[in-house]
């Protein structure tokens, strides 16, 4: 790779949002919004299952204590928490893509 290559390379900002081309160019299509659809999707499905998670858990609370019961209570609670991280990050990353994919291109003006 000759250095000008190399320098135009090094200039590129990763945008994350948008598809990128095998030069780490973005640009928009029908895929990035079918993709932030689903990451909007899945931020649905991961945050009901959080809310089903915590639902769970306050029903394993009303038994009798074992080392068992705290030991499915300390784990569901960290799950809640990892779930509801993801969906606000999937939830996110979709919204942003979306409306991304929603503005006229750059490189077809």
């Amino acid at each position: 790779m000759n250095t000008s290559t190399r320098s135009t390379l090094c200039r590129i900002q990763p945008d994350y949002s948008a598809v990128a081309d095998s030069h780490g160019e973005t640009y928009n299509c029908p895929m990035s919004r079918f993709i932030a659809v689903l990451q909007l999707l899945m931020a649905v499905i991961i945050a009901v299952a959080a809310i089903a998670t915590s639902i769970n858990l306050i029903l394993i609370s009303t038994r009798p204590e074992t080392i068992s019961v705290v030991n499915t209570m300390i784990g569901q609670g960290v799950l809640i928490i990892c779930m509801a991280a993801i969906a606000n990050i999937l939830f996110r990353k979709g919204l942003r893509a979306l409306k991304s994919a929603g503005q006229p291109d750059s490189k077809s003006s």
